[in-house]
């Protein structure tokens, strides 16, 4: 199976790449570092005629921290649309027959939500912290439905928690959220800091996907035989507080300073927590990595390349 993987030098790229290494696959990355720029819908049609790939995990996005996707808020859902937008259109053109596989970001569940159902994925609105990309990742699965619809057009939807684990950015600013706050615990470990400053209030409840079954589940989307345009929780119905978190990375680390809450900081939702039922009726064998091990493993890795 040849598989192109847009977004593939990105911290979820790089790690599906080393899950994809295998005679079953031929598997070409591709990025802006590339010349690939998926808002450009000549460029997207020059790369899919010459490659013609069997299937497409379009891991590309323009997202950044709370932060950064309000002060940027207009520019963010413009970009992540006309990316999906192309993306399809050029499907359409020279690969009809592929598979497209999207991850989308849980932030797209309504902000106040206690649980996220996936029946109840519409109903309600994005949390303002994140409102200009979680409406980006939906409007990309209304994107793929009328694909669907029109041209047959085959996409399975993963709903995909906050991802971390080894292999990101050693820039804790351009890290997914909790690799960040490892980066920076260990930094105030070595420094000897007596104090780590956590951004927020350390209550909001977070589902995490350590990274190495959020790749082995979108590998698992470019075969599963079930229609999943309309999305699946990656979920495991089981979340910690960003507290209970920052303990397990103090104790790995080895930080014995007191762990402190800047509340000027956004918290963004209060709760998110994937329900897994409709996930355990697609892979009801499935088994998560322990946060812990994950924690562990990924204390590790910083260590070693910091």
């Amino acid at each position: 199976m040849k598989v192109l993987i847009l977004g593939g030098h990105g911290f979820v790229g790089r790690n599906l790449r080393e899950i994809l290494k295998s005679p079953d696959y031929e598997v070409i990355a591709l990025s802006r570092r590339d010349g690939l720029d998926l808002r450009n819908l000549s460029l997207v049609r020059d790369c899919l005629r010459g490659q013609r790939p069997d299937a497409i995990v379009n891991l590309a996005a323009h997202v950044g921290s709370l932060h950064y996707v309000t002060r940027y808020a207009a520019d963010v859902v413009y970009d992540n649309i006309q990316m999906a937008l192309n993306l399809y259109k050029a499907v359409v053109e020279f690969c009809p027959k592929v598979r497209i596989v999207n991850p989308l970001s849980n932030c797209s569940y309504p902000g106040d939500a206690n649980s996220h159902y996936e029946p109840e994925w519409w109903q309600g609105e994005v949390h303002d912290s994140v409102f200009s990309y979680g409406n980006a990742k939906r409007f990309i699965y209304v994107i793929s439905k009328n694909f669907k619809r029109q041209y047959d057009i085959d996409t399975v939807n993963f709903l995909v928690p906050n991802t971390f684990g080894p292999g990101d950015y050693t820039d804790p600013d351009r890290t997914h959220a909790l690799n960040g706050m490892v980066i920076r615990m260990i930094l105030a470990h070595r420094n000897g800091d007596l104090q780590f400053e956590i951004w927020g209030s350390g209550k909001p409840i977070r589902e995490w996907g350590y990274i190495k079954d959020v790749t082995r589940i979108l590998e698992f989307g470019l075969t599963i035989k079930h229609d999943l345009v309309y999305p699946v929780n990656i979920g495991q119905n089981k979340g910690y507080s960003i507290k209970e978190s920052a303990e397990m990375i103090a104790e790995e680390v080895g930080f014995s300073g007191d762990l402190i809450f800047n509340t000027n900081y956004q918290d963004g939702a209060p709760f998110k927590i994937l329900d897994d039922g409709k996930f355990r009726t697609l892979f009801p064998d499935y088994r998560f990595y322990d946060h812990r091990q994950g924690i562990r493993e990924t204390v590790e890795y910083y260590k070693s390349v910091l």
